[in-house]
């Protein structure tokens, strides 16, 4: 027993003394205690960052979602297949699970996703985790769960490993009290939906993590983005999706909105685009931690008019959701986003005509298009 007591005391004695400074971090509670940013600032570490490197190290929560897939295509083109790793707590789809590495990962699981951080030395993070629009008043707790404490998990971790961290925000990020036409990045937020709200508490919760901390936050509100690699998932924006589909396969559509509900919306290529480009900018040429962006603004009935031109036997009734109405009408009309495109050069390629061209081809419509013409 004497020997046991000396050895130990000893341990301690040479975790104590230690010029990294590492004992604190034996402490077995999940704290900011045991951030890197409370060591001595001659410590040493392991971690490769990416000025140590060719290539960032990156992972991507909530994967499987409207953009992760698209994501993960741009930056292994960039970076490379290996360095960067999608995430989901649902099973890929065999295209996705062969085109690189895609991990297990439940941002509600903190000792998980800091391993996943750990053991894969990430140093860029996108969190695209979230319940949207609809999907997350139909189930407030859940979204409150994911949307909100899966944020500070991945707050927590990205400070702790001096990560530069990417979370999207949403035209759902303002409320009736904003200014809708335009809006521009600092004005009033009141957002009246779960998912709005747990946005404004990501931008704000960003913002004094790097303030306060040092972190490389950044942030782009999204507007509504049109995809023809997914489904539509349940936002307030989705029937700008749908309208293909229906297009397509049935010639009739039925939108959930009113005919002149107008929206600010971009074309999912723009949308990716611009979140590599926030991320390559030096950090000196941001103004903000949180910024809009946007392409186009338009309502159902002008979509459905650009379509029709393409699929002309279309036919458009309107069905009016309430909830999904009243989303819309407490969201932005048009954004602005002069300060993103000063900065750091932000650009859009897709207007409206371009979009509709570019969803019917990558939607396989030619037979279609045929036949009505």
């Amino acid at each position: 027993m004497p020997i046991v007591k000396t050895v130990s005391r000893a341990v301690s004695q040479l975790l104590q003394s230690s010029g990294c400074g590492c004992g604190i971090s034996i402490v077995p509670v999940r704290c900011i205690g045991v951030s890197p940013r409370q060591v001595a600032s001659d410590a040493s570490f392991h971690s490769v960052t990416f000025s140590e490197s060719d290539h960032p190290r990156v992972l991507i929560t909530g994967g499987l979602g409207q953009l992760g897939v698209g994501l993960a295509k741009l930056l292994r083109k960039r970076f490379g297949k290996n360095n960067v790793i999608l995430s989901d707590i649902r099973k890929p789809a065999d295209h996705v699970f062969y085109s690189g590495p895609f991990i297990y990962a439940d941002i509600l699981d903190y000792k998980n996703l800091r391993e996943i951080v750990v053991n894969n030395r990430i140093t860029w993070l996108f969190h695209y985790s979230a319940l949207l629009s609809a999907v997350g008043e139909a189930n407030v707790p859940l979204a409150r769960a994911v949307n909100i404490t899966g944020l500070h998990n991945v707050l927590d971790i990205a400070a702790e490993h001096n990560l530069r961290l990417f979370v999207p925000s949403t035209i759902g990020a303002f409320g009736p009290t904003s200014p809708r036409d335009p809006t521009p990045d600092l004005c009033i937020q009141r957002p009246r939906t779960i998912y709005g709200v747990s946005k404004v508490h990501a931008e704000l919760m960003g913002e004094y993590y790097h303030y306060r901390y040092g972190l490389d936050f950044r942030c782009l509100r999204y507007p509504g983005i049109i995809s023809a690699d997914s489904q539509p998932g349940g936002g307030t924006t989705d029937y700008a999706v749908q309208i293909f589909h229906d297009a397509i396969k049935t010639g009739k559509f039925q939108c959930n909105l009113k005919p002149d509900t107008r929206l600010p919306m971009m074309y999912i290529d723009d949308c990716l685009k611009a979140t590599l480009e926030v991320m390559e900018a030096p950090a000196k040429a941001l103004t903000m931690r949180t910024y809009n962006i946007s392409a186009m603004s338009f309502t159902p009935e002008e979509l459905a008019q650009e379509v029709q031109k393409h699929v002309p036997e279309l036919q458009v009734t309107y069905n009016v959701d309430e909830v999904r109405q009243a989303i819309a009408d407490s969201w932005p009309m048009n954004f602005d986003d002069r300060n993103a495109r000063r900065d750091w050069g932000w650009k859009h390629d897709y207007d409206l005509p371009e979009l509709v061209s570019t969803m019917f081809s990558f939607l396989g419509s030619d037979s279609r298009i045929a036949q009505a013409n």
